[in-house]
């Protein structure tokens, strides 16, 4: 038991990461359909080169998408609107009408009313034959309502209004639907228009009734939007789904034979019914073991990869971690699109993951992942060949045109890049599939157009993950290196010389990394604060001092050496405080290496030849340089100090002094850990000695 903590305790990190990979493997397969996937990979327009197909079994043949929206699109336009006519309105308004005629009668005659004067009692059997003026008018005024809601009174509404002549609706009554003309029907202005156009009557019989008639007048005829929509849902669901049947034994595509559009739709269906048939609950079991494997071994290679090349990003858990969640994302947005509606899945800002990497790592990595990821989602999507196709190259172009993140144009630029490859991929794969270009989907450049836009949250994204990550990205370091930050303004007050000679150091060791492709953000901000530990005894370092006063003459060679020393450890903690960057604070901890404070050293050297010394007295802790960029700014740091000390600064004496400073570093080893080459050393080289040159370049006296 000890033995097993013991082993945990001493590879607890690499326990760790290898923890992080293995819960990125379950998220992603989690995630992935529970499906049989058909082993041939098929596109229109192109030959069928595999076997040729027999059907072991009876399928019918599914219509197209395409076909099954027409045919959706044809019953909508056809389907008849249904209007409902409700019986009981006429004999409601009846029942108004006899009242308000009766109230009216009597008042106007000043008698008494007639309480058997009603509705239900005009057409009772023995007042059929009353033929007495009242009566007869009554039973004018109610077979005139009868003759208006018996046709029908119908409520138009806007939909309705501006429809033409002739115009079909189905109208029910009595549970029957019939086809009638909309024009067929009264509305409540014609209904007025039929009521003042009685001539029947006299002109007293007339200003008797036709007011209430007028208020007699109502809608009996409506448009029941719910019925029709359930008629509409009850014909779309009938619409037969396939057009055919192929028998068990016939030929489902030949090799050699095209796939065309209607050997596609074959081909899709003979998939779904393979499928459907090799599905069983063992199946699941398999399933999920081989979708484990297939995302294993994509890991595998990233893995293989990050240790191979990128070391230093797989020793830490942070970025390991960051990669493996942007993995998560993408896989996860895709599976949830697919989900809902497969027609978005092209809005999904793939590129985003490439951009947001490239901000935080370099081109190579960015690149790598995206293929991963890519390749992984290929598994799930359909068409896998053709999206890995299409998000690959959208994927290097987004790369290679956003060459600096903290410019905000690039950004703009590269998304506006992005949707034109887009455009053009996918262009260029319809004609080939289609050979045509009248069956282009318009909507899908819309799509592609949506994605390049939501690129743009890839700088709001960076910033996000430099909090939630505490990493730094190029926008970091851009503000990083403003000099007119606070901690540089205290450095430029308080220890002036070391502030230029920072500014010195900053412009050589940037000249040096341009010249081998490295982080020259990087290295500028790098630059500015690798002394920042000077502040702490700022006359100590003999680029402050004035006066021809020097306090190191008043201590001891070790005591000289302590505090020279002590400024990297100084500057370390001066950085932690101020909150920098943990990749600014590893120029400070590696600007000297494991090198000697000569002067002091050959100073006590000389002034006690008979006595012990230690090296390691006079020695820097270290660490050495680790990166080409921390490399450089150690070259660049001890040539732009020797330079100040030269008397006559011309290109003979420049020369030597690069070479002489350079070529000791690496005979002490300084650049072991450092991924640089003698090549680049010797680029670096004469990039300074130009430098140096133009510096300090020989002067008129005035």
């Amino acid at each position: 038991m000890k033995k097993l903590f013991s082993l945990i305790r001493d590879n607890h990190d690499s326990i760790f990461k290898a923890f992080l990979f293995f819960i990125t493997l379950l998220v992603i397969v989690y995630f992935f359909p529970r499906k049989i996937n058909f082993e041939h990979e098929y596109s229109k327009g192109k030959p069928w080169m595999q076997e040729s197909i027999i059907t072991s079994f009876d399928f019918p043949i599914l219509k197209s998408e395409e076909q099954l929206q027409k045919e959706k699109e044809e019953v909508t336009k056809e389907l008849l609107p249904i209007f409902v006519f409700d019986e009981s309105i006429f004999e409601q308004q009846a029942v108004v009408f006899v009242e308000n005629f009766e109230q009216k009668w009597s008042s106007s005659k000043k008698i008494k009313k007639d309480k058997g004067f009603t509705f239900f009692n005009l057409f009772a059997k023995e007042r059929q034959n009353n033929k007495t003026t009242k009566y007869s008018l009554a039973y004018y005024g109610l077979s005139v309502l009868e003759h208006l809601y018996s046709k029908g009174i119908a409520q138009i509404s806007d939909d309705f209004q501006w429809k033409e002549e002739g115009f079909l609706v189905l109208l029910q009554k009595e549970n029957v639907a019939e086809s009638y003309g909309l024009d067929n029907f009264y509305t409540i202005n014609s209904a007025v228009d039929y009521i003042n156009a009685l001539d029947q009557l006299t002109t007293q019989e007339t200003d008797f009734i036709v007011p209430l008639l007028l208020e007699a007048i109502s809608h009996n005829v409506y448009y029941d939007d719910n019925l029709t929509a359930k008629m509409l849902a009850y014909e779309l669901d009938n619409i037969v789904s396939s057009r055919g049947m192929l028998q068990k034994g016939q030929i489902v595509i030949q090799k050699g034979e095209l796939v065309n559009e209607d050997k596609y739709q074959i081909l899709l269906s003979y998939q779904k019914e393979f499928e459907k048939q090799h599905w069983s609950e063992s199946s699941v079991n398999f399933l999920l073991v081989g979708q484990l494997l297939l995302v294993f071994v994509a890991f595998l290679i990233l893995f293989l990869f990050l240790k191979q090349y990128r070391p230093n990003v797989l020793q830490d858990s942070t970025k390991v971690t960051l990669i493996l969640l942007l993995i998560i994302a993408m896989v996860v947005l895709t599976s949830f699109t697919l989900k809902w509606n497969a027609n978005y899945l092209y809005v999904i800002p793939f590129c985003i993951l490439p951009i947001v990497l490239k901000a935080f790592f370099d081109t190579r990595l960015a690149l790598f992942t995206h293929l991963i990821t890519i390749l992984i989602i290929g598994f799930i999507v359909p068409n896998g060949f053709e999206f890995v196709y299409l998000q690959l190259i959208a994927g290097i172009v987004s790369i290679l045109t956003v060459l600096q993140m903290y410019k905000r144009a690039h950004l703009f630029v590269s998304a506006l890049k992005i949707i034109g490859i887009y455009w053009l991929t996918y262009f260029a794969l319809e004609i080939t599939h289609e050979g045509s270009i009248l069956h282009i989907n318009l909507v899908k450049f819309a799509y592609f157009a949506a994605s390049g836009v939501f690129t743009l949250f890839a700088y709001p994204l960076v910033f996000s993950f430099e909090k939630l990550f505490s990493l730094v990205s190029d926008i970091s370091l851009l503000e990083l290196s403003d000099t007119n930050s606070p901690l540089l303004r205290k450095l430029a007050n308080e220890a002036p010389g070391t502030f230029q000679h920072s500014l010195q150091v900053a412009n050589l060791a940037e000249d040096g990394i341009i010249e081998i492709n490295g982080n020259a953000l990087l290295v500028r901000a790098g630059s500015l604060y690798h002394d920042i530990g000077k502040l702490k005894n700022p006359m100590y370092f003999i680029e402050n001092q004035s006066a021809g006063f020097n306090p190191h003459d008043e201590l001891s060679f070790d005591e000289s050496t302590s505090i020279i020393i002590n400024h990297v450890k100084n500057g370390i903690a001066i950085a932690k405080e101020n909150k920098l960057p943990e990749e600014l604070v590893d120029f400070i901890r590696t600007h000297h290496g494991t090198s000697t404070v000569q002067y002091f050293y050959k100073q006590f050297i000389t002034t006690f030849p008979d006595e012990e010394v230690d090296i390691q007295d006079f020695t820097y802790p270290g660490p050495k340089p680790f990166s080409k960029e921390t490399a450089v700014l150690m070259m660049a740091d001890s040539v732009e100090a020797a330079a100040r000390s030269i008397n006559k600064p011309n290109a003979n004496n420049i020369n030597q002094l690069v070479e002489k400073i350079i070529n000791k570093q690496i005979d002490s080893n300084q650049f072991v850990n450092a991924d640089i080459t003698l090549k680049e050393i010797n680029q670096i080289k004469k990039i300074f000695k130009k430098k140096l040159g133009n510096i300090h370049h020989a002067r008129l006296e005035y």
